[in-house]
C-alpha cells in the first residue's frame, strides 16, 4: 500500500543541505584564490625584510658620511685666543690634517700637543660642523722677567719661564730676583705672590722684587724706597696696608721713609 509522504528511513537518506553527495567530487577551491590568500599571508613578513634592508641601507649611508666622505671633513681649522703665538704656529702644533672626518678628529690629543707650546697657559680643542675645528687658548702672561744664565725670561704669576727676550720688558713686567726661579721654588712663588696682590696703583711704582728665601721677599719702588714684606702669609692684608702707607705719605700725613717694613702688618716699621 503506497503513502503519501516520506517515512524517517527515506528522510536520513537524503543529503544534508550543503553537504556534498556521496560519490560526487569535492569542490575544488581555484589557484587564483589560493595565491591572493598566500599574498596576503605573506605581506608582513616581506614588509619586514624590505624595513631591515632600508635602515641597513640609511646606518650604512650615515656611516659613510660621518667617516669617510667629504661632506663632513675638516676645512678649516680656526685658532681663537694666540696673542704672542701666530695662528699658524697653533694649527702646524695640532697636527690635524685637512680632508680628515671631523669624527675622527682626536681632540685630546691635539689639544696636548698644543699645551706643549712654553706660551700657553690653557687650551680647548673642539668640533664646529660641518668641517671646522676650533682651537681655544689661553696665552700665560707676563708678570715678571728673570736672568737665567745669558738669557732673560718671562715669568708667568705661577713661576713658569715661558719665554725669552732680548730688548726691553713689556710694560709692567718688572725683574725678578731668585736663585732658582720657577713653580715650585718656595721664593719664586712667594716674590710672585706679593707682586700679583698689591693694588694697581702700588703694582705701577714696583720697579723689582726679590727673595733669598720664601721669608724675606722684598720690593723696590720707583723712588729707590725698598719695602720689606717678609713671607708669603697674609699677603691680601699686607698688600692693603702698604697702599694705605703710601697714600699717606704722598698726603703728607707721614714722614717719608726709606724702608716700610710690612712683614707684621699690624705693626709698621718705617725706617
Amino acid at each position: 500500500m503506497s503513502r503519501t509522504g516520506s517515512t524517517t528511513r527515506d528522510r536520513s537518506r537524503r543529503p544534508r543541505r550543503g553537504a556534498t553527495p556521496a560519490g560526487a567530487a569535492a569542490p575544488v577551491t581555484s589557484l587564483r584564490a589560493r595565491r591572493g590568500r598566500s599574498r596576503r599571508t605573506g605581506t608582513p613578513r616581506r614588509r619586514l625584510v624590505v624595513l631591515a634592508v632600508g635602515l641597513a641601507l640609511v646606518v650604512a649611508l650615515a656611516a659613510w658620511v660621518l667617516l669617510a666622505s667629504p661632506l663632513l671633513a675638516v676645512r678649516t681649522v680656526r685658532v681663537d685666543g694666540a696673542v704672542a703665538l701666530s695662528d699658524a704656529q697653533v694649527v702646524s702644533v695640532a697636527g690635524i690634517e685637512e680632508g680628515t672626518p671631523l669624527v675622527r678628529v682626536d681632540t685630546e690629543a691635539a689639544a696636548a700637543r698644543v699645551a706643549q707650546l712654553p706660551q700657553v697657559d690653557q687650551v680647548e680643542v673642539t668640533r664646529g660642523w660641518p668641517g671646522t675645528v676650533v682651537v681655544t687658548l689661553a696665552e700665560r702672561v707676563p708678570v715678571a722677567v728673570v736672568q737665567q744664565g745669558g738669557t732673560r725670561g718671562l715669568v708667568d704669576a705661577r713661576g713658569v719661564v715661558f719665554d725669552t727676550i732680548t730688548g726691553d720688558a713689556p710694560p709692567g713686567v718688572v725683574p725678578l730676583d731668585v736663585r732658582e726661579p720657577g713653580p715650585d721654588d718656595a721664593a719664586t712663588t712667594a716674590a710672585l705672590g706679593a707682586l700679583v696682590a698689591l693694588p694697581d696703583a702700588v703694582r705701577s711704582q714696583v720697579t723689582g722684587v726679590s727673595a733669598r728665601t720664601a721669608d724675606d721677599v722684598t720690593l723696590t719702588l720707583t723712588d729707590g724706597r725698598s719695602v720689606r714684606w717678609g713671607s708669603a702669609e697674609r699677603t691680601d692684608r699686607k698688600a692693603e696696608v702698604l697702599g694705605a702707607l703710601l697714600d699717606q705719605i704722598d698726603e703728607g700725613t707721614l714722614d717719608p721713609a726709606d724702608t716700610l717694613d710690612v712683614s707684621t702688618p699690624d705693626a709698621v716699621v718705617l725706617r
